[in-house]
């Protein structure tokens, strides 16, 4: 499973893999909010925490139709469905959704810091954000895992992924915007959602790679 792993960040860092195409349009997509805001820095502040989970979210969504492709392509995927158990399937998927995680999602979280500073916010907020992200955000390519395996046998199903993919993560945007907003607000709760967002990558940690796997035995029939 660690070469796997390894494999798996080999192709995501290569030309085209994914993982930098993810990273500019974060990138991008927190530097031009400014511009559309205005000079409005308490505004900037109130709506950052959101923003950065909004790019974030998009960003995490561009890659994930590729998650199988070089497996089918290069025929590693059928051998795998043939050869290996439910179980074992699920395991494999899930090793590829934290490889695919590490290499596009990871470097989000760690840039959010600059970012949430660049939106003019304090630093609680920033470091509840920052934290957020890295807690919640896996769930985010769990959930992934299952559009990219019904996906798969399309030849172009990016557009498809996030379809299925956008309005199964909108709790883990509510709980997790909710919880950075907690952190620097004395009427709103941190903890409370803090800890549904963990129970979400959890929860989804478990059920995306069985679900994903399910997914990948039918198209295989």
């Amino acid at each position: 499973m660690l070469a796997l792993f390894l494999r798996d960040l080999r192709l995501s860092f290569r030309a085209g893999g994914g993982a930098l195409i993810g990273i500019l349009f974060f990138l991008a997509v927190i530097s031009v909010m400014p511009f559309g805001v205005g000079p409005d820095l308490n505004l900037l502040s109130r709506i950052g925490p959101a923003m950065l989970w909004i790019g974030a979210l998009l960003a995490a969504l561009l890659g994930l139709d590729r998650l199988f492709q070089a497996d089918r392509e290069d025929g590693s995927l059928d051998l795998l469905l043939i050869g290996a158990d439910r179980h074992m399937l699920a395991f494999t998927v899930f090793v590829k959704c934290f490889a695919h995680w590490v290499a596009s999602v990871l470097p989000l979280v760690i840039a959010s810091p600059l970012l949430g500073l660049f939106m003019n916010m304090d630093m609680t907020a920033v470091a509840a954000t920052t934290l957020t992200l890295l807690v919640g955000t896996p769930a985010i390519t769990f959930i992934g895992a299952v559009g990219a395996a019904l996906a798969v046998a399309l030849p172009r199903g990016g557009l498809l992924v996030s379809v299925i993919v956008l309005p199964l993560t909108i709790p883990v945007l509510i709980f997790g915007v909710s919880a950075s907003y907690g952190a620097s607000d004395a009427v709103a709760p941190f903890f409370a959602p803090f800890l549904i967002l963990c129970a979400l990558t959890l929860f989804f940690a478990v059920l995306g790679p069985l679900a994903a796997s399910a997914a990948l035995k039918t198209s295989a029939d």
